[in-house]
């Protein structure tokens, strides 16, 4: 059952990565500059971050094995399309199309994995969600070098069609060895009007965060007033898209939502700002910079292995915590001529946090989520994490500028000191996190024997 939801799950992350080293070729085709191509990156960004809740809303009401398969067609679809170089105004279209069928992989493997404990009576499997987390982060270290590859054999058009194959396979296994749904929902009773005011909602925040300037204002503007009519809307809703009493009720999962937030906000600053800083100042070329961050991928893959336990959960949220401040505060000591072995150093913190923060998080989000609501509680979940992805981007462009200066690494140094802080904050004093792990619907069913118990009493 966990080869099939692997192989789900790494279809969003390899998209992610092959994209880097494409930009250049397809630009070249095209005839367009890095601020055209860059809607590449930001089209799968968006479309996935706005995707993931509402695919995750179905994964609750149609069932995770229906839509592993609907999203293993869309990417296979988007694969198809995409070796028809039409425009890059069509390539940009099919990254948003993958975004959306890749959206599937990881609610569904959250809702599949709950329903399998409640049939069998098992704890959190915090080793799985630790397999799925060392699976990604594999991905994202070969993803890259596997770019390469594909594009020098077949050309940049094989980044897309790999996706054939890939999504093929996922396709079969997800056949073979996912359990069956049973009797799925119907689309009567589905929140539309919820699911596109959200939808609008959050784009409209993720154009601000992309651009903070006040000529983009309106975004923040046109974002307040249809968050206002999408809590209206939702509040008066029989079946709303999401219950927003209930997600205002359950404090823990709101804070497991801004830990995972922040801390994407720092590691994405250092995978991206870093390596900028890296070629600019350094001097180091490019596949030098990626070489150097290698180590960074290393400890987080062997740090996301040993996060695979349902215990000593705040423990390892506490180190994720200080791993982000110590490297944030070690950037004031670099420049130009830093040794290269500090260098390597510094990237191995971070990927303490890295591997970390994505397991126990996870494990976090399986516990506090409601049972019938963990598609859309995950999708919620990777929605926080993207948009900490994109409001890295503006933090680095705002620190650097022109030029990713070492003055302009030791400004984004700052920041990222201060957010740490506040994840350190959030982590340390969520008194939820002291205890055990234990399902949010273990508890509430713990706590109604006890009230039986005195009742009969």
């Amino acid at each position: 059952m966990i080869t099939p939801l692997v192989a789900s799950a790494i279809l969003n992350p390899i998209n992610s990565t092959l994209i880097a080293v494409a930009l250049v070729p397809i630009g070249q085709t095209f005839g367009a500059g890095p601020g055209q191509t860059a809607w590449l990156i930001s089209g799968l960004y968006l479309a996935t971050a706005v995707g993931q809740p509402v695919v995750g809303l179905f994964v609750d009401r149609f069932g995770a094995r229906r839509v592993l398969l609907a999203g293993a067609v869309l990417v296979m679809a988007a694969g198809i399309a995409g070796i028809f170089a039409f425009s890059l105004g069509w390539l940009i279209g099919v990254r948003i199309v993958l975004g959306v069928g890749t959206c599937a992989g990881f609610p569904a493997a959250m809702a599949v994995l709950r329903k399998r404990a409640e049939q069998t009576g098992q704890g959190v499997p915090a080793r799985v969600l630790s397999l799925l987390s060392m699976s990604s982060q594999t991905i994202m270290v070969i993803g890259p070098t596997l770019g390469g590859a594909l594009i020098a054999l077949f050309g940049w058009p094989a980044i897309f069609a790999v996706n054939i194959p890939l999504a093929g396979l996922s396709l079969v296994l997800a056949v073979l060895w996912v359990p069956e749904d049973g009797a799925g929902g119907t689309a009567r009773g589905i929140d539309g009007a919820g699911i596109a005011l959200f939808s609008l909602t959050l784009l409209a925040v993720l154009f601000f965060v992309m651009d903070p300037s006040v000529a983009d204002l309106g975004y923040l503007a046109a974002a307040a007033a249809l968050g206002t009519a999408f809590t209206v809307v939702e509040l008066r809703s029989r079946h709303p898209f999401i219950d927003l009493r209930v997600l205002a009720a359950n404090g823990p999962l709101l804070r497991t939502y801004l830990r995972q937030s922040l801390a994407f906000l720092v590691v994405y600053s250092i995978m991206f700002g870093y390596v900028q800083w890296l070629e600019s100042t350094r001097g180091l070329s490019e596949s030098g910079a990626g070489a150097l961050l290698l180590p960074m991928s290393a400890v987080a893959v062997a740090a996301a292995a040993l996060s695979g336990r349902a215990t000593g959960i705040r423990a390892r949220l506490t180190v994720t915590a200080l791993a982000v401040l110590t490297g944030s505060a070690l950037l004031q000591l670099l420049g130009a001529e830093t040794p290269m072995i500090v260098l390597v150093a510094v990237a191995a913190v971070f990927g303490v946090a890295q591997g970390m923060t994505s397991v126990t998080n996870q494990t976090m989000l399986y516990a506090q989520a409601p049972a019938s609501q963990i598609g859309t509680a995950s999708g919620l979940f990777r929605s926080a994490q993207y948009l900490g992805a994109i409001a890295s981007s503006t933090l680095i462009a705002l620190c650097f500028g022109t030029h990713a200066s070492s003055a302009g690494l030791h400004h984004l140094s700052w920041v990222l000191v201060g957010v740490s802080a506040l994840l350190l904050a959030v982590t340390v004093l969520d008194r939820r996190l002291r205890g055990p792990v234990v399902a949010n619907d273990e508890v509430k069913a713990h706590h109604g024997s006890r009230d039986e118990e005195r009742a009969e009493a």
